[in-house]
């Protein structure tokens, strides 16, 4: 095999990353050639994400990227879902995107559910209620009367609002589309009926898109701004866990997965959406992926809460790594504090080891005191709420799994891989920990004819980095735990 060479841009929460792959003989090696911090601004109380800052970064990460590697032939471009910027007619920004986890969404799905009720939305999408989905978001400026509706000529959802500033190119593609609660994996399209019934312009919306469409070169501005050559910009699954799931290093059928990061996406891959009363109780999601496949699986607030707690520890003036936060958890003693992850008091309090030691408080636990008990407590219920969605998962896809892969950065927590072994009784195999990135190369590289398909890709990933094995202990003793937590964090 030829030396090929692919630009990746894995834009997170927390980070931005851009790493670039190099196939060559039988493995794929990278290389990050730029990290940037990428962090919401308030201005006014509410919170934007910073959209020049963040492309300015993605202009240094290209210009990093073909001075050190003169032969990237392409970028593509993935971040997290729901979130969205709009552009006007004459190609300009209509405002700043606005964060996910801005209060803005606060009460509007009990005011779609009066319009479209709970049951007949999910039947539309088959996705998860969150009131972090776009269909929310949006809503929310109709019930504010936002003057940007009189501007608006388009909707881009954040990897394609980046595609669109380095080629001009108008489009969405598939995976990210699917986030949106707005598309319906039946009729293959925008929802009609969602649009109209909420008073939503549907011309709003973007043609989608296949995976691993090539959307051209980028601009002449771009490449005569930073004196590069021509790169072609392919959209890989654009939603960051449609392209970490493409990297699984997994075969046969009988495994899961957990994207594991700010947030645990746990789910399997399935080739048609499920979508019926018990996947909605359950509130699992049908999300797009490669080759226009299904990821049906469940969202659950990850380490979201571990990074909540280090950045309030750090205000206090206690710097501390994650892995010295994890070896604190380690020296607490086990099965003392339980929390559910998913609560709503986490999902953007002010201060992260106050709201957990407010629920430990509120659920008759006594309050965790010292750090290492927070996290302690924090890794053990993130494990058992995988096992708790792990078993929902079984009984809906009706098949059993024999194993479980952890990819992404929170793969590399040690403790949390057994824990997670542990509670759910099966084999859990770790890494690659740029999932993502990889991905979204592979697809590149589909689409460039480097590799034939995503399972030769596989392959590859495979041969390319170790995996790591944790196989469960004490199952007896987590199996009794799990109990208690169940009748804990129900609060009644």
């Amino acid at each position: 095999m030829d030396r090929r060479t692919f630009l990746a841009f894995d834009l997170g929460a927390e980070s931005g990353r851009a790493v670039v792959g190099v196939l060559e003989g039988e493995k794929i090696t990278l290389k990050e050639v730029h990290r940037f911090i990428n962090r919401p601004v308030r201005i006014l109380g509410r919170l934007y994400w910073n959209i020049t800052q963040m492309f300015q970064e993605l202009k240094v990460g290209l210009l990093n990227g073909v001075k050190e590697f003169p032969d990237i032939e392409s970028l593509g471009i993935d971040t997290w879902g729901v979130d969205f910027g709009f552009i006007s007619k004459n190609n300009e920004l209509v405002g700043l995107p606005v964060c996910y986890r801005d209060h803005r969404t606060d009460g509007v799905p009990e005011k779609v559910f009066e319009i479209i009720p709970k049951e007949k939305l999910y039947s539309l999408t088959g996705i998860q209620i969150m009131q972090i989905n776009s269909i929310f978001q949006l809503y929310s400026m109709i019930l504010e009367n936002s003057p940007l509706f009189r501007s608006i000529y388009k909707l881009l959802f954040m990897p394609d609002l980046f595609n669109f500033m380095f080629t001009g190119k108008i489009t969405t593609e598939f995976s990210i589309a699917t986030t949106s609660q707005l598309y319906d994996p039946i009729r293959d399209t925008w929802s009609d009926e969602i649009f109209t019934s909420l008073g939503l312009p549907i011309e709003i919306m973007p043609d989608i898109m296949p995976t691993g469409t090539n959307l051209g070169s980028i601009s002449k501005d771009i490449k005569e701004e930073l004196n590069i050559g021509d790169i072609t910009v392919v959209a890989p699954a654009e939603h960051d866990t449609g392209s970490a799931v493409a990297a699984v290093p997994a075969e046969g059928e009988n495994w899961a997965y957990i994207s594991s990061g700010t947030w645990s996406l746990m789910g399997v891959e399935i080739k048609e959406p499920i979508i019926n009363k018990e996947s909605m109780d359950a509130n699992f999601t049908n999300e797009g992926g490669v080759n226009r496949t299904f990821r049906f699986l469940k969202n659950i607030s990850g380490l979201w809460l571990l990074q909540g707690c280090r950045r309030s520890w750090e205000k206090e003036g206690y710097s501390l790594s994650y892995s010295e936060i994890v070896k604190l958890a380690e020296e607490s003693k086990p099965f003392k504090f339980f929390v559910d992850p998913d609560d709503p008091i986490f999902l953007n309090p002010p201060d992260m080891p106050t709201a957990i030691k407010s629920f430990c408080e509120r659920t008759n636990q006594g309050i965790p005191e010292t750090k290492g008990e927070i996290a302690r407590c924090v890794l053990e219920s993130l494990a058992f709420k995988y096992k708790e969605v792990f078993e929902k998962l079984i009984s809906l896809i009706k098949r059993d799994i024999d194993v479980l892969h952890i990819v992404g950065g929170g793969s590399q927590n040690t403790l949390l891989s057994q824990f997670t072994a542990n509670a759910l009784g099966i084999p859990v195999y770790t890494g690659p920990v740029e999932a993502t990135a990889m991905g979204n190369i592979m697809v590149q590289a589909m689409v460039k004819g480097a590799i034939k398909d995503l399972e030769e890709g596989r392959r590859l990933i495979k041969n390319s980095f170790e995996t790591v094995v944790y196989h469960p202990q004490d199952v007896d003793l987590w199996e009794k735990e799990y109990e208690r937590y169940l009748n804990t964090v129900i609060i009644r």
